[in-house]
């Protein structure tokens, strides 16, 4: 097991134990990702997606294996390190979780300002970038109610994007779109893989796995396997 991963591995996982409180969802869970990898983690509702997803970036904590991320040791990690972890694996939730009391700029400089970041130039031009890559660049003065589902999902990834983290994980960042907006959420995904980042999307949507094919983990029965691209996959 590694302290420090090979240059181009940014998870992983070996003999890892996935535990919910006193409830063990994944066992004997060994997984690798690279870094510029686009994965999709698939499985029924309460196999283990999120939970693994928690667990990645240190809301549950790991009890048993060994597991390195973005350079983090989690079986060794301390409490003062779980900041710097997170700034390492930005999240993208189902349900956005924007502030809704502040324009989509205000959004973007509160985790900036919450992250450490002071110079409001230094702010701004790193707000206009990610806007700029996730196609809202005329959007910032906007409130999130006004925009539609799928540009809150937009500005969520470009929230996920402000601290230029190794890993983008994605819990169901489709669950509330409709399909034409969901193919637009996952060519964005696939195009910030592209960029050296590694990004894993947890997702129930079989669609897009078939249209957009790309290397597939699934949750089932207690166990984390690898899927072929050709399989049929119960995911409901």
């Amino acid at each position: 097991m590694y302290d420090t991963l090979p240059l181009d591995v940014i998870i992983e996982m070996t003999g890892c134990s996935i535990w919910q409180q006193d409830h063990l969802v994944l066992s004997d869970v060994n997984f690798t990702a690279g870094k510029g990898e686009f994965i999709y983690l698939v499985g029924k509702v309460g196999s283990g997606k999120s939970s693994l997803i928690k667990t990645l970036t240190a809301q549950l904590p790991l009890k048993s294996g060994d597991a390195v991320v973005a350079g983090y040791n989690l079986s060794r990690l301390k409490r003062k390190e779980i900041p710097y972890l997170r700034r390492k694996t930005g999240i993208v939730f189902q349900d956005f979780k924007l502030l809704t009391d502040r324009s989509v700029n205000d959004n973007l400089a509160f985790v900036l300002r919450a992250t450490g970041w002071k110079d409001k130039a230094d702010i701004d031009m790193r707000i206009g970038e990610v806007l700029e890559k996730t196609g809202l660049s005329l959007k910032g003065y906007k409130m999130p109610h006004q925009l539609s589902g799928g540009e809150q999902q937009r500005v969520a990834i470009g929230r996920a994007l402000l601290n230029d983290p190794d890993i983008i994980l994605a819990d169901e960042p489709t669950g509330n779109l409709d399909p034409e907006t969901s193919d637009g959420i996952i060519k964005l995904l696939t195009e910030i893989s592209r960029t050296g980042r590694a990004v894993i999307v947890a997702t129930h949507n079989y669609t897009l796995l078939k249209r957009y094919s790309a290397r597939t983990i699934k949750c089932e029965n207690g166990q984390l396997t690898e899927v072929n691209n050709d399989e049929e996959i119960e995911l409901i």
